[in-house]
């Protein structure tokens, strides 16, 4: 591993090639990024379970022995890491490349490439694993208030983020609507939502899909009233 002072916006470089990316190394430290090298997926996994607090992007070349760039990104989402990768090809890995564009890559390179747009690119995916950041914390926050509820409360809920009134949600979950009421009026003391929008705009930062046509709740059975 080489590795130089870090930072907030750590720039994670991955390549099995050692002159070339050493230059990586070398741009970047001189452009002002703060960067840590590894030769291989597997040495970079064996140092970081997690996410480091620091990263800033993942600079990844796509074709490696052992594990491929590709094969990394896949692992990385499977297990939920707000990071952003520019990936770098070489000759006939386009389509690889576009394959790690769809799976959420933000950013691929093919060599030889300018100095200049190798940096660009490393800026706007520093600038999206930001967003990510956000985006995962805000959604993890908004989780954690939703998990106050109960069982019968999270089906209420899901139904009045819905906009539907009390009379309906009692007609689709069986259960009366004076109990719908007390429910509701737990779910808004429990969540802090002060209306049916602000628990709606709650459900929908835990779960953008959350809303998506009729809801799970409008047909589970009823657990208890």
């Amino acid at each position: 591993m080489e590795q130089k002072s870090q930072s907030a916006n750590t720039i994670y470089v991955i390549d099995d090639d050692a002159s070339f990316r050493g230059s990586l190394v070398f741009l970047l430290d001189s452009s002002g990024w703060q960067v840590v090298a590894y030769d291989s997926a597997v040495s970079f996994l064996n140092e970081h379970a997690a996410p480091p607090e620091d990263m800033g992007c993942l600079v990844l070349d796509i074709r490696m022995p052992m594990m491929s760039g590709l094969a990394l990104q896949q692992q990385l989402m499977a297990q939920g890491w707000p990071v952003s990768i520019v990936f770098i090809t070489g000759h006939g890995d386009v389509q690889m490349a576009v394959q790690a564009m769809k799976a959420g890559g933000c950013d691929f390179l093919e060599k030889p490439f300018h100095d200049q747009t190798f940096l660009d690119a490393v800026s706007a995916a520093v600038t999206r694993t930001h967003n990510l950041r956000t985006h995962a914390q805000t959604k993890l926050e908004a989780r954690i208030i939703l998990d106050r509820l109960s069982p019968r409360e999270s089906e209420v809920a899901e139904l009045v983020a819905l906009g539907l009134p009390n009379k309906q949600i009692a007609k689709k979950l069986d259960i009366s609507e004076k109990t719908v009421h007390i429910h509701r009026l737990h779910v808004m003391e429990k969540t802090g939502a002060s209306n049916a929008p602000g628990l709606t705009r709650l459900v929908l930062r835990a779960d953008p899909d959350a809303l998506e046509g009729d809801t799970a709740s409008s047909t589970r059975p009823p657990k208890y009233i």
